[in-house]
């Protein structure tokens, strides 16, 4: 994925800074519009997983901060509902001007009745994904409570979220209670999926049944079981982001194929694509897409196996592929192989078998069980046999791997 800062104007004038998220192997196939729920950013963690997973199927992601939040221009004070919408429309026209207009809206708590309000005005959309959505924006006035009779009295009043000190005026208030999300509803024409944790603490329940019950087909519901309205676990924002990219395919265009980079290895290669920032890696096999990274101890995100992950991988999909095969071919009576493996270094004086003396070597512990009604010559011949799989072979061949730069020319002698 390769992710770039852009800024774009809002109708007053106002700059606001978005991320926007590509595929590193060919152009996009549709784009999505991300808003973040109330006094969040377009950097919380969960909204960078979901979008992952976006990307992954091929959708290029815009995700922002309103007006007053993050790295946006602005007051946050002077702000409303209604703008927070503005600011959604304008982003919505920066794609459309400079990529293509979003297919896909999605809002994230307040976020989230915000695009159900907004979906009419940008004509692009198709499919609307709601998370931890409250039915009314109005319910984001009861988090105010405390300090409702001060912005009351006083026109405003500087109050405490998330940690935050932030400023609200009564007109946000207002405009709140006035917003008719929920009406909207009925009359979305667009494939609706209405996302809920029934453990949310901030928006409750309550709230998902009502979205979904004043929709009109398709409209689908998923519980985000165990998550919190933040979706602060990695594995519920990797799940909710999964589960959004599965549900879009039928609203979106077919998958490109694979870019002309990939074209070029004659279906056999491997393209692995990295972007600007972290590890990780996209896979392109053919018509296959596969993720690599590193564990998040190291710097990476741990959205895919490890290198060493898929050398072991592919040892032992050639063993478990080669036993099955010698086993048709002989007619044992084979019912399944599992190969278990672990790759580390260890050093070569511990090492007899190895012919390095000194330094440490690359070490694979393989583990092979045989099930079915094998006898004990018919698992020994198997365990012969799976020393000749090819990735095996390879392992304990001399290999040269030759590089150059594509797209650049050698320097003259």
């Amino acid at each position: 994925m390769s992710t770039s800062a852009v800024t774009f104007p809002t109708a007053g004038g106002l700059l606001l800074a978005g991320q926007l998220d590509l595929p590193d192997a060919g152009p996009p196939r549709a784009f999505a519009l991300f808003a973040h729920c109330f006094t969040c950013s377009k950097d919380l963690r969960a909204v960078r997983r979901i979008a992952l997973a976006l990307v992954d199927e091929g959708v290029g992601v815009l995700r922002f901060d309103f007006t007053g939040l993050g790295g946006s221009e602005g007051e946050f004070a002077d702000t409303t509902f209604s703008s927070n919408t503005d600011d959604l429309v304008a982003a919505a026209d920066w794609l459309t001007e400079h990529h293509q207009g979003p297919s896909i809206l999605i809002g994230h708590s307040l976020g989230g009745a915000a695009v159900l309000r907004v979906a009419a005005r940008i004509p692009t959309s198709r499919a609307v994904v709601t998370i931890g959505a409250p039915a009314e924006p109005g319910h984001v006035a009861g988090m105010l409570r405390s300090s409702r009779a001060r912005i009351e009295a006083d026109g405003e009043a500087e109050v405490e979220l998330a940690g935050r000190r932030f400023r609200i005026k009564k007109a946000f208030l207002e405009d709140l209670e006035a917003a008719d999300a929920i009406e909207r509803v009925a009359d979305l024409r667009r494939a609706l999926l209405v996302m809920h944790s029934p453990r949310d603490l901030q928006v409750g329940i309550d709230n998902a049944r009502a979205i979904y019950t004043a929709a009109k087909h398709p409209k689908s519901f998923v519980s985000l079981d165990g998550a919190d309205h933040l979706l602060s676990e990695p594995a519920d924002a990797r799940y909710a982001g999964k589960l959004i990219a599965a549900w879009a395919e039928r609203y979106l265009p077919p998958r490109a194929e694979a870019s002309d980079d990939a074209h070029d290895l004659d279906g056999h290669g491997v393209l692995a694509a990295t972007g600007e920032v972290g590890y990780r890696t996209e896979l392109h096999m053919g018509r296959h897409h596969l993720l690599a990274d590193e564990p998040e101890s190291v710097g990476g995100t741990d959205d895919g196996p490890t290198p060493y992950d898929y050398l072991n991988a592919a040892l032992g999909a050639c063993t478990s592929m080669t036993l099955r095969m010698y086993a048709d071919r002989k007619g044992l009576p084979l019912q399944g192989v599992r190969v278990r493996l672990r790759h580390s270094k260890v050093y070569a004086a511990d090492c007899a078998e190895c012919e390095t003396a000194s330094g440490r070597v690359d070490r694979i512990e393989r583990e092979i069980e045989l099930l079915g009604p094998l006898d004990a010559s018919q698992r020994a011949r198997l365990l012969e046999i799976a020393d000749k799989c090819p990735v095996h072979k390879t392992l304990h061949s001399e290999v040269h791997v030759h590089t150059r730069l594509r797209g650049t020319e050698a320097p003259a002698p």
